[in-house]
């Protein structure tokens, strides 16, 4: 693997991260929504990745394993816990028989989520900063 190759895989890890942190807010900014159904009812997405493959040919493609360059999004699915119902009948958005029927968003599991796309982001960063130093201790070499 080239070290230009570093940066795309790295890059594609913090798309994948901020893909994540945006699925994330949308799933807290939905956490308290009500709806009139169950089937209408504000579901926790959850996103879908998979590692992106390029075949390398030529030097230096000793193994398939190298063919590795970065991650894609596949999908969004929905959470399938179910829904909250609570029974408020003086509520606009009440069904016939009085019951509001809210997301199935866990604000905790949505904040362990943040934290671990905010870390994995963090360290895609770092990836690109370590390789850019050593591509420039390498130049300074030749000098």
């Amino acid at each position: 693997m080239s070290l230009m190759k570093i940066f795309d895989t790295a890059g594609s890890g913090m798309a994948a991260e901020s893909l994540r942190l945006n699925t994330v807010a949308s799933n807290l900014a939905n956490a308290d929504s009500v709806s009139s159904s169950a089937d209408s009812a504000y579901r926790a997405k959850e996103l879908l990745f998979a590692p992106t493959q390029e075949a390398e040919s030529g030097f230096g493609a000793q193994n398939t394993s190298e063919g590795n360059a970065g991650v894609h999004m596949v999908g969004v699915t929905e959470s399938q816990q179910p829904v909250e119902t609570h029974y408020e009948p003086g509520n606009p958005m009440a069904d016939e028989n009085g019951y509001v029927y809210g997301s199935n968003v866990n604000p905790i599991d949505e904040l362990v989520n943040m934290i671990s796309a905010s870390r994995s982001y963090q360290n895609n960063v770092e990836v690109m900063n370590t390789t850019k130093q050593l591509m420039i201790k390498t130049i300074d070499l030749g000098s």
